[in-house]
């Protein structure tokens, strides 16, 4: 009879302790690793692989500068030459493309495909905290990107406005560095667009933060890209330079 006390009570604190765990907390922590808190600057290069073969790739130069919990952005294409030189911009959850060779800005959506499996809303910086709703769904073993076992908490996350990118996300955070280590993405319907492993952590500006996010295509596994961040720099980002009608006349230093 006592064991079984004891057993009781020990499942009962585990339940207190589980339903006291802030899951919006959680995803604000994974954010702080993923994003740092002041302007800065990074390079993307978005590799696309199809069955294990290079198909096509891009570089990018990201300018982040946070704004009332968001971040705006200015991306500048950098490679290949024939895209040397367009602009993405995202002004709150607003997108413009801009292509010099036009001189004209157009709206486009997050959920765009940009290279691969990345599209434009993979590329800018985002906290999940701000436009996202998340619950608790449990604890879990899972793998990472490195094969390596984890012991994670899983997050479902809902979507708070229609603009963004994914209706919704279910999120592996590991439990004690709260790393972002695996998320599945669905559309509205509930199909499963893409799988991200976040792998390849380093100290960057102060925190260890994910280098390189590999993207599985949701129907066909053989189809993956692989983001791969470097080059992080605190950087002051202009205003100006977050303002649509300065696309234009934007240079880089």
């Amino acid at each position: 009879m006592k064991k079984i006390l004891v057993l009781i009570l020990g499942l009962v604190l585990h339940s207190a302790s589980f339903a006291a765990l802030d899951a919006q907390a959680l995803l604000a922590a994974s954010d702080t690793i993923r994003n740092p808190n002041k302007s800065f600057a990074l390079t993307t290069h978005l590799i696309e692989y199809r069955k294990g073969k290079e198909t096509d790739r891009n570089t990018l130069a990201i300018y982040s500068r946070p704004d009332g919990g968001r971040y705006r952005n200015l991306i500048r294409f950098v490679a290949p030459i024939r895209d040397a030189g367009k602009l993405l911009l995202k002004d709150g959850n607003d997108l413009w493309f801009y292509d010099a060779s036009s001189k004209a800005s157009v709206r486009i959506s997050p959920q765009q495909r940009l290279l691969g499996q990345a599209s434009n809303g993979d590329v800018v910086t985002v906290n999940l905290a701000q436009d996202y709703r998340a619950e608790l769904a449990g604890e879990e073993d899972i793998q990472d990107g490195e094969r390596k076992n984890r012991h994670c908490y899983k997050l479902a996350l809902k979507a708070s406005s229609e603009d963004v990118t994914y209706h919704r996300i279910e999120m592996w955070l590991d439990i004690s560095s709260k790393q972002p280590v695996k998320s599945l993405f669905y559309t509205e319907s509930g199909r499963l667009l893409k799988t991200a492993y976040f792998r390849h952590y380093q100290m960057q500006l102060g925190v260890e933060r994910p280098s390189e996010t590999v993207i599985i295509d949701g129907l066909d596994p053989s189809w993956v890209t692989v983001m791969r961040n470097s080059d992080f720099a605190w950087r002051d980002v202009p205003e100006s330079w977050l303002q649509r009608d300065y696309l234009p006349r934007f240079k880089p230093e």
